[in-house]
């Protein structure tokens, strides 16, 4: 068995919370048949809900928080949406519910507050595919579901890992059997508008051996002027021996919306993953993504694309564990921030005894738009292997006076010239994106941001 040991998080103490959200046990989800969880499940949330009792909110002298402050966050603000409630609210965008990586989808699951829809093609249902919404995976997959839920994330892990452990009754659970090559792509999209409101998800991926897929998961909402709305989240992915998960992660939530996200992804012996961030919204946003090579011959490839303005926050602490020899990961993330917005990257690659032929990668790039915009980049690398190949980078810069001279000196207006070179920097992320519908909605995000 491969060493499972990661020193770099035992910094991540807690004290008594002083802060309480307005949440009770009572308010626990129960979709069971006759109203009630699985018995399962039931416990499951019921020692969430414990942990979250006794953890605390972060604060800034945890080393994972110590450059994010949620001291305004509004705890005792938030309320759980009630059955029906968005047909009382903005709908979801058309251009939302279109596909983005094929013609068409295999699959269509649109979570919005009290509120679900699901589709799924009949050659998908007759290969064994699960694709079911998290209320409906209680009653008619609980064998699945009891396999999965908690497996890769502990609800123990953070004060908002707990939360949503415990509260969450909006999900995603994929089951794709052994063997089974999904062709057209699954997607979802978690739908959160209005203001005050507190949304709790649980994603869940589990290929079995041999199986491969496409995933699109989007979160989004419209901004509003005034309140807060709370999300957090799991994303537990799960993927076999000589499994092949595309994953793509699209994060538009308005900039009202704290969001709080644990992720981890468990890679088995020459499985490949690819994850595919993109983050454009929240006012505040903390990301703890991990990437588990947990079988020899696992490979890992994460990219991330990220744009801020205003007075944004966004955090993304990402972590490449190597439990296995002959394992290869390779990180991207490169982000431009305009206004007085602020990003922060918190890297680390971990070997572990035994883990030889390793080879690590991780790479941070940073666009300053702005005189007030301010990124943070920390890499990191602990290695306990000896026969290993492991690098990392990170920058921190401006545009070059010289670049944009020359593009005006060729008769290009300023803003267009501005908006060329911020494409031409974001570029080598799109050449890691194979998918066109996913390249245009960046490009688009580019010129909103740009102005």
């Amino acid at each position: 068995m491969p060493e499972r040991k990661i020193i770099t998080r035992k910094s991540r103490s807690y004290r008594p919370a002083s802060i309480e959200f307005p949440f009770t046990r009572e308010m626990l989800p129960h979709n069971g048949n006759d109203g009630r969880a699985p018995g399962y499940l039931q416990e499951y949330r019921f020692k969430a809900w414990d942990a979250f009792q006794r953890l605390p909110l972060p604060k800034t002298t945890d080393e994972p928080w110590r450059r994010t402050d949620i001291s305004d966050l509004d705890t005792g603000s938030f309320r759980l949406p009630e059955a029906g409630s968005y047909k009382d609210l903005p709908g979801v965008p058309g251009e939302l519910l279109q596909p983005l990586v094929s013609d068409q989808h295999g699959g269509q699951i649109v979570m919005m507050p009290g509120g679900v829809r699901v589709e799924l093609s009949r050659e998908l249902t007759d290969k064994g595919v699960i694709f079911s919404d998290l209320a409906e995976a209680e009653k008619k997959h609980p064998d699945i579901l009891a396999q999965v839920i908690g497996q890769t994330v502990k609800a123990d892990e953070g004060k908002f890992a707990a939360l949503a452990s415990a509260m969450a009754d909006t999900g995603v659970l994929i089951y794709v059997p052994r063997g089974v090559q999904v062709e057209q792509p699954l997607h979802s999209i978690l739908w959160g508008p209005g203001s005050g409101l507190a949304y709790f998800s649980h994603i869940m991926v589990w290929l079995e051996e041999g199986a491969s897929l496409t995933y699109v998961h989007e979160s989004a909402s419209p901004t509003e002027t005034e309140g807060q709305t709370l999300h957090a989240g799991i994303v537990e992915l799960n993927i076999g021996s000589g499994a092949n998960l595309r994953f793509v992660e699209l994060q538009y939530w308005g900039e009202h919306v704290w969001n709080f996200c644990h992720e981890r992804a468990r890679v088995g012996r020459d499985g490949n993953f690819d994850w595919v961030f993109v983050a454009e919204g929240t006012h505040l946003t903390k990301n703890f993504s991990d990437l588990d090579l947990g079988g020899d011959g696992a490979t890992g490839r994460m990219s991330g694309f990220y744009f801020t303005d205003g007075k944004q926050h966004l955090d993304h602490d990402t972590q490449q564990n190597h439990f296995s020899p002959n394992t290869t990961s390779d990180l991207l993330f490169k982000g431009a921030l305009k206004g007085q917005s602020r990003s922060v990257w918190q890297g680390m690659i971990y070997v572990a005894r035994g883990a030889q032929k390793t080879d690590g990668y991780q790479a941070n790039r940073n666009l300053i738009l702005s005189k007030k915009a301010r990124a943070d980049s920390i890499p990191g690398l602990e290695i306990l292997a000896d026969d290993v190949r492991c690098t990392h980078g990170a920058t921190v810069g401006k545009i070059d006076p010289e670049e944009l001279f020359y593009l005006q000196s060729r008769g290009i207006p300023y803003p267009e010239a501005e908006k060329l070179i911020v494409e031409g920097f974001f570029e080598p992320i799109m050449q890691r994106i194979p998918f066109e519908g996913v390249k245009t909605r960046l490009r688009e995000s580019i010129t909103k941001k740009m102005g």
